[in-house]
């Protein structure tokens, strides 16, 4: 029951905030001081158009984990309409072509997940916990179980 109710929950978010992850927590420091490591971010995918200094989420194909900078430079191709996005992490010395795939020197707009629209600072912190020390996840099943059995009404 608890889990088909944070799953309509995620389903529904992604459905209102047209983003197929409409919330993700920070995992490197790479923002920092926007964003420090285990802040939970809120994601939005808008109609209009991505521009300089918005902060993205995107997944480069063949990558698992999403990556979250901000927009540095862009550019569109008059001709197709595809726009070209350059990113950084502020924290970071360079832009994130060392980070895309081989060759390629942007992204699209398909790679990018959705727009930061809001933030809790340090709320995801768990979830980091949880990925380093893999035990913790276990402890808090069994945790939420035995509460559960507890307190059954």
């Amino acid at each position: 029951m608890i889990i088909s109710s944070a799953l309509m929950v995620w389903k529904g978010l992604a459905l209102y905030t047209n983003s197929e992850s409409p919330i993700v927590v920070v995992l490197s420091g790479s923002m920092e001081p926007a964003f420090y490591r285990g802040d939970l971010l809120f994601l939005g995918m808008p109609d209009e158009p991505i521009r300089v200094g918005d902060i993205c989420v995107f997944k480069i194909p063949g990558r698992d984990v999403p990556i979250v900078h901000r927009v540095i430079k862009l550019h569109d191709e008059k001709e197709t309409g595809k726009q070209y996005i350059l990113t950084k992490g502020d924290n970071n010395q360079v832009d994130d072509r060392g980070l895309y795939n081989p060759g390629q020197l942007w992204i699209h707009r398909e790679h990018i997940i959705g727009k930061v629209r809001g933030f809790l600072p340090y709320i995801g912190i768990i979830t980091i916990l949880m990925n380093d020390y893999p035990q913790l996840k276990f402890v808090l099943i069994g945790f939420l179980g035995l509460y559960m059995l507890v307190n059954r009404e």
